[in-house]
């Protein structure tokens, strides 16, 4: 089933928060601390995969494959379509795992203000470090960090509302979120 893609901006009432940086810099953690402080609705760029092409074919190993696949196939808008139309417009939501300037494109046309990335960056040992348990080695991590999926992340950052450094303790990412939130709220105060 096709998704219709559209141009237009979507009517909503919520603040639509999307998470960008490389693998381990903390966008899963980010986001769910959103959804668990503020009730923000909780949605996922693998997850929308493994929904639409199926659990079999997007398996934890080869989820970056899947997503390359996408994106050189030109269903990276259609897989934004899949995405977006998985929220309630009348929450707000934390987008988990913003890969290419197209997502950023795609959430941006869709939510226009009430659309804002935050970037996520941490050097390469904190982030293999975090995804320890996932990967044997070092170079294991450096391997899954170099996968052409991977590769249009960094164009992101230039993009994105805020930069956080999260190379501390998860009580500075957490308090760096709450001081987002709190100057976005004074800011949009109605």
């Amino acid at each position: 089933m096709a998704i219709a893609r559209s141009s237009r901006r979507l009517q909503t009432d919520g603040l639509f928060v999307g998470f960008a940086g490389r693998i381990g810099a903390g966008k899963t953690t980010a986001a769910l601390y959103l959804r668990s402080k503020y009730g923000f609705q909780y949605a996922r760029y693998s997850q929308t995969l493994r929904t639409w092409l199926g659990a079999d074919a997007t398996a934890s190993d080869r989820i970056q494959a899947v997503g390359w696949e996408v994106m050189t196939g030109g269903k990276q808008l259609e897989l934004n379509a899949r995405l977006i139309a998985e929220l309630n417009l009348s929450q707000s939501a934390t987008i988990d795992g913003l890969r290419h300037p197209i997502d950023h494109q795609s959430l941006s046309r869709a939510f226009g203000d009430s659309f804002h990335m935050i970037f996520l960056e941490a050097g390469p040992a904190v982030r293999f470090e975090r995804k320890r348990s996932r990967f044997a080695t070092f170079a294991d991590f450096q391997a899954a960090d170099r996968q052409p999926v991977e590769a249009q992340i960094d164009n992101l950052m230039p993009l994105a509302a805020a930069t956080i450094t999260n190379e501390a303790s998860l009580g500075s990412l957490h308090e760096g979120l709450d001081n987002w939130v709190e100057v976005w709220d004074k800011e949009n105060a109605r």
